[in-house]
């Protein structure tokens, strides 16, 4: 179960593992652990709770006019939060097999109802991986064009919005865009903007 990138040896190994809830959108498992496997290590044993999640996608409508640059975002109710914040469109279709393409302008195409020319990858991250197990697919959407959308009922209170990019940098910092994966897939996209200079 333990597993790692390259040149990293592996600290905590899976003893076992339950799966101890279970709905359509996630499973929830918890595994008997030990840590400090390997040379040197203590060998103490705990329990990990952990989120397993299916692949989901996240996408950054970018367009280009005479007039600037804008990003469209969406804005919703989070209950978890209990709070209304912007963020990019993202979601997953509760299956492990998707095409991550098709997902993210499916994605796009339900929260928004735009639909899009060019979809570029970016990255793939992880999404809170301290406690969940889900890769975030991160897309870049240009030449968007109108259309309807086709929500989930729980997406009856999203509105979308087109907002220029220098206000959009401004909600990440004001408050406004508390969402940590919109964050993140924006840098993402400096990053990539910048290595094309």
């Amino acid at each position: 179960m333990a597993t790692s990138t390259e040149g990293d040896k592996v600290s905590i190994k899976t003893i076992s593992s339950r799966e101890v809830y279970r709905n359509p959108w996630c499973r929830v498992r918890e595994d008997v652990i030990e840590r400090g496997v390997g040379p040197g290590g203590r060998g103490t044993r705990g329990i990990y709770g952990v989120m397993d999640k299916d692949p989901a996608c996240i996408v950054i409508p970018l367009e280009r006019t005479e007039d600037g640059e804008f990003v469209w975002l969406v804005r919703q109710f989070r209950y978890t939060v209990g709070g209304t914040y912007y963020e990019l469109p993202q979601g997953g279709w509760e299956t492990a097999e998707v095409n991550a393409e098709e997902l993210a302008r499916g994605e796009l195409a339900e929260e928004t109802g735009l639909r899009v020319e060019t979809m570029t990858p970016l990255a793939d991250l992880w999404i809170a991986y301290g406690a969940m197990r889900q890769i975030h697919h991160v897309f870049l959407a240009e030449g968007l064009t109108s259309g309807e959308t086709a929500r989930d009922p729980e997406e009856d209170d999203m509105t979308v919005h087109r907002v220029a990019v220098s206000e959009f940098e401004a909600m990440l910092l004001d408050g406004r865009v508390m969402d940590n994966c919109t964050a993140a897939a924006w840098g993402v996209y400096r990053v990539w903007e910048k290595s094309r200079r």
